[in-house]
């Protein structure tokens, strides 16, 4: 349980929404109506958050905030005014405020509200690495398998070796090419990149290596390739498995030399590029089917790094959304929106197909479909019914692909998925996560250990 202290003001009534946090919620409300005894039951209770609802009558957060902040430093405070206090929304503006509430709000909202200032917000744990490591805020997710990601990255960032990031579409490979970008001494240039299957193959050379003027027909002028563009620093190739074969030969020397040519001349030109691929297909079963270089690969392999499914750190959507809403109102200008606990349940229990790219489009989508409405709830979150995760009956569908698969990796995937999703839906709380599982809750305590040891 969570314990909100509530100050406002003592010449009125209680305020508007008090009553539907004190029964049905899992918070506890101490109503009081004075900043001294607000102070005295922050301190007393160990307080998890303070909700203020000022007046016009000397009750200015100017000098409330500081009073309370000063009590406990980091506790939320949240100002909540449905009646539009004059000018309350320029004196809030300066203070300690968490979250404010101009208008009156549904018990949902406030709700939401809470719970939001309740959780620890990832993007002040990035702003704190940032000054440091600016490239982390790239990567937001405190999963195991995001954890790895980081670690190979901060190993691997400022080394000159090629780096293949495979996975699924939509899972962030370029947001991880450019994290690696950024952790190296070469961040202070721009990374160039370049989608290997957007271009037809006999434009994708020159647009690799350059060409002379006249080297082919509507070779009007001279022109730079991208890899002479990224000297100095980094080149991303997208979709690698995608590149035709002879031109993957002209790849391999330029990897293996570091001098190309361009297109229509024999003039040796040499280049210091740090080369990051990525595909979203299985390159080694690519090689065994002969449409992708062996030596190649292994050239391009030398770094190997898998961005992992959303599937597989579902215990990373409530931050993702997070940073997803402060995006797109950062962009809009709009105030935060906040979710139910039964839309995170939602999206908890999705596949999410399209990966961490799907999970975007459906936080902005769900945004605009929820008009003026603060708390965004399951039906604004309109995803594909067909593609949600299969139930436990439907395991009897489940087969062995003709490439076979590593069951031992498999099975500790399915436990891992189904202990986070049992916490997600609990709220965290790991007694009620081993009930749900029919287990004990130190043998819970005891899988995840195991399984982050396995990460």
């Amino acid at each position: 349980m969570k314990h909100i202290v509530w100050l406002f003001p003592p010449e009125g009534p209680p305020p508007e929404g008090l009553g539907c946090l004190q029964e049905g919620s899992d918070f506890v409300v101490c109503p009081v109506d004075s900043v001294a005894g607000a102070i005295e039951t922050v301190r007393r209770m160990e307080a998890d958050a303070v909700v203020v609802s000022p007046s016009g009558n000397g009750w200015v957060p100017r000098e409330i905030l500081p009073e309370i902040s000063a009590a406990r430093p980091s506790i939320p405070v949240i100002l909540y005014d449905p009646h539009r206090s004059k000018n309350l929304l320029f004196a809030a503006s300066g203070t300690s405020a968490s979250k404010y509430f101009g208008q009156p709000a549904s018990s949902e909202e406030l709700l939401a509200c809470l719970s939001a200032a309740l959780t620890p917000d990832p993007a002040e744990e990035l702003k704190r690495l940032s000054h440091s490591e600016p490239w982390r805020k790239l990567l937001v997710g405190g999963s195991g398998v995001m954890r790895e990601v980081v670690e190979t990255i901060a190993l691997v960032g400022n080394r000159r070796a090629t780096v293949l990031l495979t996975g699924e579409t939509g899972t962030g490979k370029e947001i991880a090419a450019r994290a690696i970008h950024m952790a190296s001494t070469r961040g202070h240039l721009p990374m160039v990149a370049v989608n290997c299957a957007a271009l037809p193959e006999n434009l994708l050379e020159a647009e690799l290596f350059g060409h002379t003027r006249g080297a082919f027909t509507g070779a009007v002028n001279a022109r730079v390739g991208l890899f002479e563009q990224a000297n100095r620093s980094t080149i991303f190739l997208d979709e690698i498995g995608e590149m035709p074969m002879p031109l993957q030969a002209k790849l391999l020397r330029v990897l293996q030399e570091r001098e190309l040519h361009r297109v229509g001349s024999s003039e040796t030109i040499r280049i210091d590029v740090r080369v990051i691929a990525a595909s979203n297909i299985d390159l080694e079963a690519a090689v065994a089917q002969k449409r992708f270089r062996q030596d190649l690969f292994y050239r391009l392999n030398v770094v190997p790094l898998r961005m992992p499914a959303l599937r597989d750190r579902l215990c990373d959507i409530p931050a993702l959304v997070q940073h997803f809403i402060r995006k797109i109102s950062d962009l809009e200008g709009g105030p935060e929106k906040f979710v139910s606990q039964e839309a995170m349940e939602y999206m908890a229990n999705y596949s999410w197909p399209g990966n961490v790219r799907q999970l975007e489009h459906a936080v902005e989508s769900a945004i605009a479909l929820s008009g003026p409405r603060r708390v965004l709830l399951p039906r604004d979150f309109r995803l594909p019914q067909e593609q949600t995760t299969p139930g436990i009956g439907m395991l009897r569908d489940l087969d062995v692909p003709e490439s076979g698969l590593d069951l031992e990796e498999l099975m500790v995937s399915i436990e891992r998925t189904l202990l986070e999703r049992a916490l997600f839906k609990c709220g965290g709380n790991k007694a009620r996560a081993a009930d749900l599982l029919n287990m004990k809750r130190t043998t819970l305590v005891s899988k995840f250990k195991a399984l982050q040891s396995c990460a």
